[in-house]
């Protein structure tokens, strides 16, 4: 009996996981869809990428990644 119940529920668990794997390709697929949006309007689709990121990121990471940017850029003598 235990057997049973334990193999649907590993059943039931996989299940969900597939469904949520389709519904994240499905929202890939959006973003595709924007991105490709953006790019037929003009837009520089590696910068939004880039913005998207920093966004994501807290103020102090955000700051903290641009510092070291600049750092290594002066070092490079790139700036």
């Amino acid at each position: 009996m235990s057997d049973i119940i334990a193999a649907d529920q590993l059943r039931l668990l996989i299940e969900r996981i597939e469904r949520l794997e389709e519904e994240k390709k499905g929202i890939a697929d959006d973003i595709k869809d924007v991105y490709g949006e953006a790019k037929s309007t003009g837009f520089d689709t590696k910068t939004i990428r880039a913005i998207v990121r920093l966004r994501k990121m807290e103020k102090h990471h955000r700051d903290e990644a641009e510092m070291m940017m600049e750092t290594y850029l002066q070092a490079l003598g790139m700036k």
